[in-house]
């Protein structure tokens, strides 16, 4: 049997601190520890497979007992003070209560007798306890060494009787460095990429990589070739991860369909071709930082592939492609046909529009709140164009800077009460007896309570606000007759028969009581003005209550379909002063519309002649049908009736979470 083959794995097992790989700050603290005679009773060994931990541990019991270096690793196991112990299959009470019988045996030769037990987190909940006393105070000739890769398994008791050393991962530099000392020696002839696919194989396991190299070597003999590789460990190769997203950025269903099956029929697995890919998107995006070439695992050849490839790819667009393909990977181990699934992701992928395609359609989306406020221009006017500026100017002024004067000539000296202005103008349309429109007394009281309050608040004559063609125009007869009522007084009914656009300012209904209030002080008369105001607040809420349903019907292509919905869904309840409070039945509707109060605000404005203010309170009493649907039913209803919502969805592939 001394001439049978030997498996590198053994054959290459160090059997010194000096040819354990990557473990240096393992290796020179136990190295220390004997020189300077300072041993710990108890070593715990922790990290992945196949990085060292029992080959670290033969090493250290080599090096305390002073064992000739001919000895080989396996071999010391048969000597009397050396003993290794496979917890995975000694793990009862009785292994353990064995082991403590053996404890009490001092060394037959040497200094320590040493006990090495592998996969201790295999030991039963009982066998741990056993073990403790021993392990705390254990005899001056013993010295336990665990090795486990999970040392979250093990009872916090018996980690805090002994000393913990973590080991690392092996980089693909250092296992390919080891690889190529290795191939040296046995004469086998294999190229750098070839290397660099083992140890990445290999996922940072020395022993595994060892193995997969004996393999390859099996199958190629002793000129090892890329694809031979490839083919030899059904690992997924670079080339044809460039040959799937080269399918995906040129949009190749055809292409990347055919891809599939070939690799299908070639034998690769559908889950290990998706743990490729989804390190190839993130080799793609670090590439994109440029300076970080660094991070990427691969040959100086790869890299290069690597950054010419990034160049033409956004780095939103990766993170896209990210994080659909490892969504994919965790789904696609539950389905019963992984490779149209496989097949879907792929298409998906593919018919993804690229951001800079997107652009256009995301920045029209973030501007739909802009324009909701926009009036057509076969709507617009430039009083309404210039209302906002000149409301918010005048806001901002506790008092007018012009006072104006636009009393009948007849009463000049002295402002007559709201009462005597509507008597005088009760008496003027008396006279004229149109025809068109018959007002009541409560609109003509509204009428001249607005035409004061506007008055001082923004452009109804004022010298200082608008330009002066427009003062002329709107303002030109500056008395205050039976003209400047059919011109200016309107209310908003009356407005909307004869279709004229409303240009002036809203006039709240705080400045319509206080400006009542002003006028009642400076002519002596202290009656009060509640009544006035509740009469106006009950004609205002029910012209829009009236007007409502109209003003629902005209929002039609004026806004986006999605709000619209939303709109539908409120109604009002009250009217506060200038604030219409509207009543809706979730809480996502409220956040919309609160968002766009202010442009729905100017669009029932330009509906009805009066400027108010949105309240948007949720229903107390939701109706069943709200409560009973969710979230996700409710956003595809919104996908289905919204085209906008419905593309964006689709093209950019997202699904509501909560």
């Amino acid at each position: 049997m001394s001439n049978s083959y030997r498996a590198l794995t053994r054959k290459y097992r160090p059997q010194s601190f000096e040819d354990i790989v990557s473990q240096e700050h393992v290796s020179s603290t136990l190295l220390n520890a004997v020189q300077q005679n300072r041993l710990s009773h108890a070593y715990m060994f922790c990290g992945p497979r196949g990085v060292g931990k029992t080959t670290m541990a033969r090493v250290l019991a080599r090096v305390i007992n002073g064992i000739d270096d001919r000895v080989d690793g396996e071999a010391l196991n048969q000597t009397l003070n050396i003993i290794e112990i496979d917890a995975a299959s000694n793990n009862k009470v009785e292994d353990v209560h064995h082991l403590r019988e053996s404890v009490r045996i001092p060394p037959q030769n040497g200094r320590y007798k040493i006990f090495i037990v592998d996969e201790v987190h295999m030991l039963s909940k009982a066998a741990f306890n056993a073990l403790l006393k021993t392990l705390e105070e254990p005899p001056e000739h013993a010295i336990f060494i665990f090795a486990t890769t999970e040392p979250h398994k093990v009872l916090p008791t018996i980690l805090s009787r002994v000393q913990r050393f973590d080991f690392k991962r092996i980089s693909v530099d250092e296992i390919v460095h080891r690889l190529e000392k290795i191939t040296a020696d046995e004469g086998i002839s294999i190229d750098h990429e070839s290397l660099h696919v083992i140890a990445k194989k290999a996922d940072g396991a020395l022993r595994d990589a060892l193995g997969l190299l004996d393999q390859a070597i099996a199958f190629c003999g002793d000129n090892i070739t890329y694809d031979a590789v490839l083919k030899a460990l059904n690992v997924v190769g670079s080339d044809r991860l460039f040959e799937f997203m080269d399918c995906v950025i040129k949009q190749d269903t055809s292409a990347g369909l055919h891809l599939i099956h070939t690799l299908l029929q070639e034998g690769y697995d559908i889950q290990e071709f998706l743990v490729g890919l989804v390190e190839h998107l993130r080799n793609l995006y670090v590439a994109k930082q440029g300076e970080q070439m660094i991070l990427i695992e691969a040959s100086a050849d790869t890299k290069t592939k690597y950054f010419h490839a990034a160049s033409t790819l956004h780095p939103t667009d990766i993170m896209r492609y990210l994080y659909l393909v490892s969504e994919q990977q965790v789904k696609i181990k539950e389905l019963s046909q992984p490779r149209i699934s496989f097949e879907l992701l792929f298409l998906k992928m593919a018919h993804m529009e690229p951001l800079d395609g997107l652009k256009k359609l995301i920045e029209g989306v973030k501007n739909l709140p802009n324009g909701l406020g926009k009036v057509d221009d076969s709507h617009a006017t430039e009083g309404t164009v210039k209302e906002e500026n000149l409301r918010v100017e005048v806001k901002e002024k506790q008092e007018p800077k012009v006072e104006l004067t636009l009393e009948p000539e007849s009463e000049s000296e002295s402002e007559p009460e709201p009462e005597v202005k509507e008597e005088l103008l009760q008496e003027s349309e008396a006279k004229k007896e149109p025809e068109s429109v018959k007002k009541s007394s409560p609109e003509t009281e509204l009428e001249v309570l607005r035409k004061k309050s506007i008055l001082d608040d923004l452009d109804l004559g004022s010298p200082s606000l608008g330009s002066p063609s427009e003062s002329k125009t709107e303002n030109s007869p500056q008395v205050f007759d039976e003209n400047h009522v059919t011109e200016q007084g309107k209310n908003p009914i009356e407005e909307q028969q004869t279709g004229t656009q409303e240009t002036t300012p809203p006039l709240s209904q705080e400045k319509v009581d206080k400006n009542s209030s002003e006028e009642s002080e400076q002519s002596g008369n202290t009656k009060p003005t509640t009544d006035k105001g509740d009469s106006q607040k009950q004609l205002s809420f029910d012209a829009i209550v009236a007007q409502w349903p109209s003003f629902l019907k005209g929002l039609e292509g004026r806004i986006p379909k999605i709000l619209e919905l939303q709109v539908e869904r409120v109604k009002p309840i009250d009217l506060l002063g200038d604030q219409l409070v509207l009543e809706c039945d979730n809480p996502l509707s409220k956040q919309m519309l609160d968002q766009q109060a202010r442009e729905l605000s100017l669009l029932l404005k330009e509906h009805i002649g009066v400027m108010v203010r949105l309240q948007i309170d949720i229903s107390t009493n939701k109706t069943t049908q709200a409560k009973e649907k969710n979230p996700y039913e409710f956003f595809k209803e919104l996908v289905q009736k919204d085209p906008i919502l419905k593309d964006i969805v689709d093209k950019l592939g997202a699904e509501l979470e909560y």
